[in-house]
C-alpha cells in the first residue's frame, strides 16, 4: 500500500467514525458521555480536515468547484425555505 491508498483509507475511515460518533452523541442519554462523545467528534473533524489538506496538497484529492448557476439555484431552494 502506497501513501496516497493509506492517506484515502484513513479519509473513508475518518468519515465513518464521525458520522457513528455524530449518531452517538445525538441520541445519548448520559450527558456527561455526551460530551464525551462531541468531544471525540471535533477531534474528529480536526483529524480529518488534516488528513483532506494533506491529501489534496499532494494532490491526492481534487474537489472541483461546483458552477455558479448550481450555487445560486442550491441557495435559492434553500433560502425559499426558512420559516
Amino acid at each position: 500500500m502506497n501513501d496516497q491508498e493509506r492517506i484515502t483509507d484513513l479519509i473513508l475511515s475518518e468519515k465513518k467514525m464521525t458520522t457513528n460518533y455524530n449518531i452517538f452523541a445525538a441520541e445519548c442519554t448520559n450527558v456527561q458521555l455526551r460530551d464525551e462523545f462531541l468531544k471525540i467528534l471535533d477531534q474528529s473533524h480536526k483529524t480529518s480536515t488534516d488528513l483532506f489538506q494533506t491529501a489534496q496538497s499532494k494532490g491526492w484529492y481534487q474537489v472541483e468547484p461546483a458552477p455558479a448557476s448550481k450555487i445560486s439555484e442550491t441557495y435559492n431552494k434553500f433560502s425559499a425555505q426558512k420559516p
